[in-house]
């Protein structure tokens, strides 16, 4: 049974704006009565709509998601068991994440006294959801050498990590440029490159601009202090232009 833009919109939840982009970017395009000249759903489309929402619930931009639903070898069910597995992984984090929280709030309360390790559960680093966009930017090769080195990060390691980006977060409201802050994306450059692959600078400015490209990005970054993803990112670029 075909359904209107306006049922669509009741049913689902989503705006009749929103459909009507996704129409216009070529993500969801219904067909179109010849009498009337509504946009006419069907169940198909319906469908389509489904593994869209599901993407947007992993993050997926809407480019990626376009890209993939248009690809030759795309098929419907297997998408799905990834994203069945992808979500299932979100679940396990959050629930971590939750624990975490928990566990400060209590620690905050003096009900509950948290070590070191417990206070950054659920933030992990050393997995990356990005691969995929990583593989197209940079090649199999780097990101293969940096994958073999992220599985045997230690624990000292990834305290680094994290010191590194609570030094950046703490001077966030710096100007990008200065010498402190400068001083202190060093050793993020340095960091990436003695830990995970060889950046060269162009490289490293890449990946700061993907730091504020893509949401994802963001919103891990920023779980440190909200606005370090745009601050590294903007300090990133310096640094490049000033070691060319």
């Amino acid at each position: 049974m075909s359904m209107k833009v306006k049922e669509v919109a009741e049913l689902t939840g989503v705006s009749i704006r929103t459909l009507h982009h996704y129409d216009k970017i070529g993500l969801l395009s219904p067909a179109k009565s010849a009498e009337s000249g509504y946009r006419i759903y069907t169940e198909e489309n319906l469908n389509t709509l489904q593994q869209i929402l599901f993407f947007r619930a992993l993050d997926f931009p809407l480019k990626k998601i376009k890209t993939i639903m248009t690809s030759d070898d795309y098929d419907r069910l297997e998408a799905l068991e990834m994203q069945r597995d992808m979500l299932v992984s979100k679940r396990e984090n959050i629930e971590t994440m939750l624990e975490t929280i928990n566990k400060t709030i209590k620690n905050e309360k003096g009900a509950y006294k948290m070590s070191k390790k417990e206070k950054f559960e659920g933030f992990d680093f050393s997995q990356n959801p990005y691969e995929k966009e990583a593989r197209e930017r940079w090649g199999d090769k780097k990101v293969n050498e940096a994958n073999r080195k992220a599985a045997g990060m230690t624990e000292a390691t990834q305290q680094e990590m994290n010191n590194i980006y609570w030094e950046l977060a703490s001077i966030r409201d710096q100007d990008p440029a200065s010498a402190h802050a400068q001083e202190s994306i060093k050793k993020w450059y340095d960091f990436l490159n003695h830990h995970f692959s060889t950046y060269s600078l162009e490289a490293f400015q890449g990946l700061g601009r993907m730091y504020v490209e893509d949401e994802r990005f963001t919103k891990n970054i920023d779980q440190f202090g909200e606005g370090l993803a745009q601050f590294m990112s903007e300090a990133m670029v310096v640094f490049g232009n000033q070691g060319k």
